[in-house]
């Protein structure tokens, strides 16, 4: 057990907690986190954390507000009991989609989000692949954005045949995502192109590269409703891939997601346990869940005995 070290978790994803507790041979801290009638959220810390160096694990996860509000109130209360150093461990962060205005009169929540977590007296956040790594600029506090990288990787690397395989971004945006797993897979890309020929026409798929007779594999930084990930991997069959695989870090999953992917022709989708899934979710037999715990264990304990994380930026 690691001295002069507490971790707290709220209520948003308390498994992933006791995963990177049970990593760090540690409990996880003693704390009260239940709701008022009226559903306000009331936090209560029953232990000593005075000098404590502190971290808190909670995605921002669905219910997203809720998350946030937890992750608020127990920084706060930390603070107020003379914690000696919070950090956030927020595997997921919501609003991150939100990093810039896309048209007049909108907010820009991912930064408003940062703001409340740095006043209510954080001291450093470690995330995961965030949606837009600019937002580590938001923050006047040190910020580890962490990549799952190395999870996936190990995972492909023993299911998957690199010499057959080719990594596929599913838009533009995502080429240098996609160009730097294949790197290190030692393979080939192709890309997505998907665009409107005409107005009020169904989007076209255009596949950029060879895949003929390959295992296509989507990668991507999170999975919503899953729409783009089955057009994307029905194009890819449609240009003759052997087989279709996606990987991405969160799985938001929302609405028809599990559905859709049920429905698609991918036959297995490879994602990490940064959020919270839920029972239809978990039972999506395309589902393979691979656990973030250990990178992030390894990520606080090297934060914690002030030595580098660097080599943790695969």
């Amino acid at each position: 057990m690691l001295q002069g070290m507490k971790l707290f978790t709220g209520t948003a994803h308390i498994s992933l907690a006791r995963e990177v507790a049970a990593c760090l041979n540690m409990p996880l801290g003693d704390a009260t986190v239940s709701n008022f009638s009226d559903g306000e959220i009331l936090v209560r810390l029953n232990e000593n954390v005075r000098g404590s160096d502190v971290f808190v694990v909670q995605p921002t996860c669905v219910p997203v507000n809720n998350s946030i509000m937890e992750l608020l109130l127990i920084i706060d209360a930390l603070k107020r009991a003379s914690a000696g150093r919070i950090t956030a461990v927020i595997p997921y962060y919501g609003y991150a989609r939100q990093d810039r205005k896309v048209q007049p009169r909108v907010p820009i929540s991912a930064k408003m989000v940062a703001d409340l977590i740095a006043t209510v007296g954080t001291n450093r956040v470690l995330t995961v692949d965030l949606h837009a790594g600019q937002i580590q600029g938001f923050f006047n506090i040190p910020v580890d954005n962490l990549y799952a990288t190395p999870v996936l990787l190990d995972y492909v690397n023993k299911h998957y045949d690199a010499a057959r395989l080719v990594v596929v971004s599913p838009d533009a945006g995502g080429v240098e995502r996609a160009r730097a797993f294949a790197k290190r897979l030692k393979c080939s890309i192709a890309i997505v192109d998907k665009r409107r020929e005409k107005a009020n026409e169904c989007e076209v798929m255009n596949v950029i590269g060879d895949v003929d007779k390959m295992d296509a594999l989507i990668l991507d930084d999170m999975v919503d409703t899953a729409g783009t990930m089955a057009q994307a991997a029905a194009a890819l069959k449609g240009k003759g891939a052997r087989k279709v695989s996606a990987a991405c870090t969160h799985a938001v999953l929302s609405g028809v997601a599990v559905d859709r992917i049920n429905k698609s022709v991918i036959d297995e989708m490879i994602v990490t346990n940064t959020i919270q899934l839920n029972s239809k979710q978990e039972s999506c037999k395309k589902l393979t869940v691979l656990s973030i715990a250990p990178l992030l264990g390894e990520a606080i304990k090297r934060i914690h005995e002030e030595s580098s994380i660097s080599s943790l930026f695969v």
